[in-house]
């Protein structure tokens, strides 16, 4: 890529945010916490799977492990159920009712065990006439499942889109949204409305959607694969210059879970999920047995550095801003600023799968960071490196693992300091 249409790329990273979002006061950074559906999906086998049915217990359990094993400490404090909690049937009021065999004390009581541990709970429904997997829907009970979701002191609410026509959804899902909020519970609201539009070929709305939800998927469930995700952060890639300026406090894009700790993803692909999903200002739903998760893996998920970047408050959503020779390189502006210099957290991807790890030179000037008095760069994956303090024509060596990343915290500096003791190349290795 020549240097013209690299300055073009960042360019784009500062594209004004849209200022019409909606008007909740919640989610003004990515939401994060634990979500069943791509690890359990509908398993409601509990004979066979007693420890891994969509339940009650799995729920407790999870809730419990969140706090015993310190994830709460890092912000993932939501516990969300997906499809399946409920029964086809709704009471003879018209109410949503959970299935009373996996859930016998109810959702209500399950979500007062949740609010014990100090966690928020959220809870899954679909704006068609049944869920996904054919359960009861919301379509016409909207307002009286607002007022129930608030009544079980709900806190977050995921609406998926299946079995109603994606031409109505620009009236549906706002419509669902301004009955949560008349409920007067704050409850986050996570809508799968442009995925199933785009799919369809139609042209959607990121205004009224950005001014609807906190949240949205724009593409298909991330399966339990590496091909998945790579399909996933290549689509972002794809449609970045449409969707990234429609993030932001309070708003963002979703592309989905974390597989990090299940089966599919080696551990250099599981620091590669976690480096881009902060790059992507994505929310940080994590969706895994968290009493079978490896130290290493764990590990990953609770770096406070990676996600103080997946956190940065300036909600900017960061994007690939070049390839070269296998290695993609993704931006994203952080704090802290000064006038019009910002910081960067700064991932080399490798899409490389030869057996050998891959060294990469490129300079600050190339990357178009320009602040006079330099930056100081920090790898965020390895915590025994130092931070090094490098110019715009310092040179940037970095040693990449196949289908491995490099994530970098580069803060900008403020005032004028003696740099010239300071090396003037840097290498980072991958670990």
């Amino acid at each position: 890529m020549s240097h013209s249409m690299i300055k073009i790329c960042l360019s784009l990273l500062f594209i004004c945010k849209i200022s019409l979002a909606l008007d909740n006061g919640l989610a003004l950074t990515p939401p994060m916490g634990w979500l069943a559906w791509q690890r359990f999906r509908c398993n409601i086998d509990c004979s066979n799977f007693p420890d891994e049915c969509i339940s009650e217990k799995l729920f407790i359990t999870t809730a419990d492990l969140l706090v015993s094993e310190g994830y709460d400490k890092f912000g993932y404090n939501y516990v969300v159920i997906d499809d399946c909690w409920m029964q086809t049937n709704r009471t003879a009021d018209g109410k949503l009712q959970a299935d009373k065999k996996r859930f016998p004390n109810g959702i209500k009581a399950l979500a007062d065990y949740v609010h014990s541990k100090g966690l928020k709970f959220g809870i899954y429904e679909s704006v068609g006439s049944k869920s996904c997997e054919g359960y009861a829907g919301i379509a016409g009970h909207e307002q009286i499942d607002a007022q129930t979701f608030a009544e079980w002191e709900v806190d977050y609410v995921k609406l998926d889109g299946c079995y109603t026509d994606e031409q109505n959804m620009n009236k549906s899902f706002p419509q669902f949204g301004k009955y949560l909020n008349e409920t007067g519970r704050p409850m986050v609201y996570s809508c799968c409305w442009p995925f199933y539009q785009e799919r369809k070929g139609i042209n959607v709305n990121y205004t009224l959607v950005a001014q609807s939800c906190n949240l949205w998927r724009n593409y298909g469930d991330i399966q339990e694969s590496y091909d998945s995700l790579v399909d996933v952060f290549d689509h972002f890639a794809l449609k970045q210059d449409i969707w990234a300026k429609y993030a932001g406090p309070g708003h963002w894009n979703d592309p989905d879970m974390l597989l990090i700790g299940n089966f599919a993803l080696s551990y250099e692909q599981s620091k590669t999920q976690m480096a881009l999903w902060s790059i992507l200002a994505a929310p940080l739903f994590m969706s895994n047995k968290l009493s079978t998760i490896k130290p290493e893996y764990k590990k990953i998920l609770q770096n406070k550095e990676v996600i103080r970047v997946n956190q940065d408050k300036l909600g900017i959503q960061g994007k690939r801003i070049y390839e070269d020779q296998g290695i993609e390189v993704w931006m994203r502006p952080i704090e802290p600023t000064k006038a019009e210099y910002y910081s960067f957290a700064i991932a080399f991807v490798s899409r490389r799968t030869i057996g050998t790890p891959f060294l990469y030179t490129t300079t600050l000037n190339k990357l178009q960071m320009k602040n006079p008095f330099g930056y100081k760069i920090k790898d965020l994956f390895d915590v025994n490196s130092n931070i090094q303090v490098l110019k715009s024509n310092s040179t940037l060596k970095a040693i990449i693992n196949p289908s491995g990343v490099i994530l970098l915290r580069a803060d900008i500096i403020t005032q004028h300091e003696d740099i010239e003791k300071h090396l003037n190349e840097f290498y980072i290795t991958s670990v």
